[in-house]
Parts: structure tokens; C-alpha cells; sequence
């Protein structure tokens, strides 16, 4: 049977629905630890909470660098619930259970993507604590559930209602899977950036890294696969999104259609690329990833012309890309 959860340790740098959640946590009777600046908005909303460097008898120190890396925090997460010797372990050493762990990151890739950030405060910016506690909650979830995205705030606490207090093992198993991708993306993130740093100086002689970590979050169900029978989804890299230096599939906006397939996103990026070529009024027909007609002129509408005579059999079904505006001229 599920324990219940007695204790909560919340600290989080995104706070959107924070108060609500935590202050429902409350009212089930959950006892709150935090630190910083979200021990203070919680105090600030009226909620009891206990400061973490209160219960670990260690204060903060280094602004705010060291504060959750401690025995009886990681302690309290790691510990097998079921295994004597580590309940005697807690009792030794003052250790409390802790049972849902909720954070999110520090913002790194937030703070990378605005303009002209230093490194220095892109460094600041790499969560330690965070991670370490998202593991280790993750880790040992057959008893402990881990939170690392608000939108899991409402299921988590419908569950807790409907299960007594007690989260249900498919949703810790869930809520794991959800945080070791959590922190892979971040980490991926991290080691991309600094590699584009020290390519940037000239620190690196390989334009490539030796190692790379491709890691990307699902965008979109796709209507089907390469072929009908296959499931497939569009999944997008955080540096593709918004804020790209580039035009990309991924900030690009469906504006009509039905839902695309894996075809469909191949032969729009190999469009894409193709329309990158060129600066100057450009139209190119593709079917199955290759140009079946293409042509640059002094109007759009002639090159369209152009492109389309290019062999007008193939381009039956086609995808076209343009490098001006399309208008009813076009039509």
C-alpha cells in the first residue's frame, strides 16, 4: 500500500500556481519545507512552511549556493521506507521522510537565449541542488513522487484526494519518467551552450563536439509515420524554438490542413532549406524530399511559373516554398 505523503520539500524558480498547490498541500495536512525565494512567497501568502536550513541546522551560505545539498535533506528522499537498516539510519541521525519533492530548474536556457548574456550569469544559472534533489526523488519513487512541471500540480493533488493522501505508484512511476527527462534536457542544454562557448573563442578545434546530447520535447502528434501504419511525432530542441537565430519547422505556425504526417515535415524542412539558398524572388516544387521544378526570377509570380513548368506531372501533391509573400495573384 502507498504511504501516505506526510512531508513535501517545494523549491522552484517558475512559481506560476505555487500558492494554490502549496496551500491546498496544507489543508491535506502535509507538512512544507522550502528555501528561499520560495520559502518566502509561501510565508508571504500566509502559508506555514518550514525553512529548510531550520530543520537541517545548517544556514544557506554562499548566496544561496549550498543550502539542500545535506544528509537529512537527501537522506529523508533516498531512504527505503521498507529497509530497517535505513530507518534506523533516520533515527539516528534526526532524519524525516520526505514523500513528494517538487522543483523546477534554475532557468538556464532562459537566461542563454537573451541577448548579449555573459557567461559569468549563464553560469549562475546551472542548478545543482535542483537536479540532485529531482534525482534522487526520482530514483527512489517507489516511495517518494517528484514534481518538476506545474502543469502536474491539479493530477498530482486529484490524486492525493482520491487516494487518501497517498500517491498511486503509476503516477510516481509517471512523474520519474518526467523528471529524468527533465533533467537530461538540461543538461543537454548546458553542455551544447558551453561547447558553443568555447567554439566561439576559438578554444575548440573540432566545429563538432565529441560528444552530443540531442534532446527535444514533443510538439505535435503526427498523422502517422513514414509509412500509414507507424505512429510518429514531431519533437523540437529548445534551441529551435522561439528565439532560434533562423527560420525553422519548429516556430513555424500551421495556419490550415489537416494534421501532418512524418512526409508532410520532411518535405517542408527540405523546402525550407531549399528557400535558404536565395535572396531573390525564388520558388521551388518538391515531392518526395526533391525538387521536381525551381526557379528564381525578377517577380514571385513568374518564378512560380517557372518552377511549375518544370515538370507540372510530379508536381501534383507537392510542396512549395516561396521566398515572398503569397498573395491571390499567386492563386
Amino acid at each position: 500500500m502507498a504511504e501516505k505523503v506526510r512531508r513535501a520539500l517545494l523549491s522552484v524558480s517558475d512559481k506560476s500556481g505555487l500558492e494554490g498547490f502549496a496551500r491546498s498541500l496544507a489543508q491535506m495536512g502535509v507538512e512544507l519545507y522550502s528555501t528561499g525565494g520560495t520559502y518566502k512567497a509561501l510565508r508571504e501568502a500566509g502559508i506555514e512552511v518550514r525553512e529548510v536550513s531550520d530543520y537541517t541546522g545548517f544556514p544557506e551560505i554562499m548566496h544561496g549556493r549550498v543550502k539542500t545539498l545535506h544528509p537529512k535533506v537527501h537522506g529523508g528522499i533516498l531512504a527505503l521506507r521498507s529497509e530497517p537498516s535505513h530507518q534506523a539510519a533516520m533515527a539516528e541521525h534526526g532524519i524525516e521522510p520526505i514523500d513528494l519533492v517538487v522543483i523546477n530548474l534554475y532557468p538556464f536556457e532562459a537566461t542563454v537565449a537573451r541577448e548579449g548574456v555573459s557567461r559569468a550569469d549563464a553560469v549562475e544559472q546551472i542548478d545543482i541542488g535542483g537536479p540532485s534533489m529531482v534525482r534522487s526523488a526520482a530514483k527512489n519513487h517507489r516511495h517518494v513522487g517528484v514534481v518538476t512541471d506545474p502543469a502536474d500540480y491539479g493530477r498530482v493533488l486529484d490524486a492525493l484526494q482520491t487516494g487518501g493522501g497517498a500517491l498511486d505508484e503509476g503516477l510516481r512511476r509517471e512523474l520519474a519518467l518526467e523528471a529524468f527527462a527533465t533533467t537530461a534536457r538540461y543538461d543537454a542544454a548546458i553542455a551544447r551552450w558551453l561547447f558553443e562557448q568555447e567554439r566561439a573563442e576559438g578554444r575548440v578545434e573540432d566545429v563538432l563536439p565529441q560528444d552530443h546530447a540531442l534532446v527535444g520535447r514533443r510538439k505535435t502528434a503526427l498523422r502517422y509515420g513514414e509509412n500509414p501504419h507507424q505512429k510518429a511525432a514531431f519533437y523540437v530542441t529548445p534551441h529551435a524554438g522561439p528565439g532560434a537565430p533562423e527560420p525553422s519547422l519548429a516556430t513555424a505556425e500551421v495556419l490550415n490542413g489537416k494534421q501532418l504526417s512524418y512526409n508532410n515535415l520532411v518535405d517542408l524542412d527540405a523546402a525550407l532549406a531549399l528557400a535558404k539558398e536565395f535572396e531573390e524572388p525564388f520558388v521551388g516544387v518538391l515531392k518526395h524530399n526533391n525538387p521536381c521544378g525551381a526557379a528564381a526570377a525578377d517577380g514571385i509570380a513568374e518564378a512560380l511559373e517557372k518552377a511549375w513548368d518544370g515538370d507540372p506531372l510530379s508536381a501534383f501533391g507537392s510542396v512549395l516554398c516561396f521566398t515572398r509573400p503569397v498573395d491571390l495573384a499567386l492563386s
